[in-house]
């Protein structure tokens, strides 16, 4: 590049010294032929459309690459409904493609891609467990086989047994660890695998504030979310070198359907234990997801845990 610059220049170095008898001579030539300037104009006119096609195309080309490097595949576990399908509807308007994991929710997680595709999004169901390792490799391969890899992982799947401790089982205790701290490492251990390879990923854990403080009647669902905390700040320092991201989100009392069914002196105590004094929405933990699952900004977080609790944990 640099010798063809420097012969260039040369050549017109040596031209610049004849130049004002080229000049003298295109004078008394232009004087004797009248140029077709009709011609010249149309031309002129072909060109530029010519030009403004090709860059036309030439964007369209860009604009059509940069959104399909632009649509980051999502698998959302537990997404049939909830925190989870906020989530997924969230991310699917974002533009993602999205795997819809569900566990015996069928009809709700068909209703959810629904809904996505209406967006104009692409959205798969997928019916696991995702405590059970076999189950977790098929989802896996179930978002390879459709879309080639894995961007996100946001893992969300998780159930309650409550109970005082002197009261517990041991199938309420395992059954609660095996989903909800199991699950995840199963599910991050799989997806891990596909990011390491294009060293690029991220991922996010649903933990919760009782993972934090605590709660009476949970300590099954205290334990397993307190394990998602500290497994999360692990596996951050793991994947950091790979350019992997994890991080954990820690919702505090959301609107669900078991918020609904709770008698109202309870509710209003729970509420006045909240500094804004009110349930947050599922929609308002599907952006703070959103935020750490696409963002560019987000991309020097990682190890963290974000309570979402309208104040409650400080």
């Amino acid at each position: 590049m640099a010798a063809a610059s420097a012969a260039g220049s040369a050549v017109a170095f040596k031209s610049a010294g004849n130049s004002h008898r080229k000049i003298a001579n295109f004078s008394h030539i232009s004087s004797k032929v009248k140029l077709p300037n009709l011609q010249c104009r149309s031309l002129r006119l072909f060109s530029s459309s010519g030009i403004k096609a090709q860059v036309a195309t030439v964007e369209q080309m860009n604009i059509d690459a940069t959104q399909k490097v632009e649509a980051p595949v999502v698998i959302i576990t537990g997404a049939s409904r909830g925190i989870g399908k906020a989530v997924a509807l969230t991310l699917g308007k974002a533009g993602c493609k999205v795997l819809v994991n569900y566990a015996r929710s069928s009809k709700e997680a068909e209703e959810v891609c629904k809904e996505i595709e209406a967006f104009g999004g692409q959205a798969i169901s997928f019916g696991g467990d995702v405590s059970k390792e076999a189950d977790v490799d098929s989802m896996i391969k179930a978002a390879i086989d459709s879309w080639g890899t894995v961007d996100v992982m946001i893992n969300n799947a998780g159930i309650t047994r409550d109970g005082l401790l002197m009261r517990m089982k041991t199938s309420q205790w395992q059954e609660v660890i095996d989903l909800n701290l199991t699950g995840v490492f199963l599910c991050t251990q799989a997806a891990a695998k596909v990011m390491m390879k294009k060293r690029k990923g991220r991922i996010i854990n649903i933990a919760s504030v009782v993972g934090l403080v605590g709660n009476v009647g949970q300590a099954n669902y205290s334990a397993a979310k307190a394990g998602v905390i500290g497994f999360t700040k692990s596996v951050a320092k793991e994947y950091a070198s790979r350019n992997i991201n994890v991080n954990a989100v820690a919702p505090g009392f959301i609107a669900s359907d078991m918020t609904a069914k709770l008698a109202g002196d309870f509710e209003k105590k729970i509420k006045e234990a909240i500094p804004l004094g009110r349930y947050g929405q599922p929609e308002e933990v599907a952006g703070l997801v959103e935020f750490l699952a696409l963002n560019p900004a987000a991309a020097y977080i990682t190890g963290q845990v974000l309570t979402i609790d309208g104040g409650m944990v400080m």
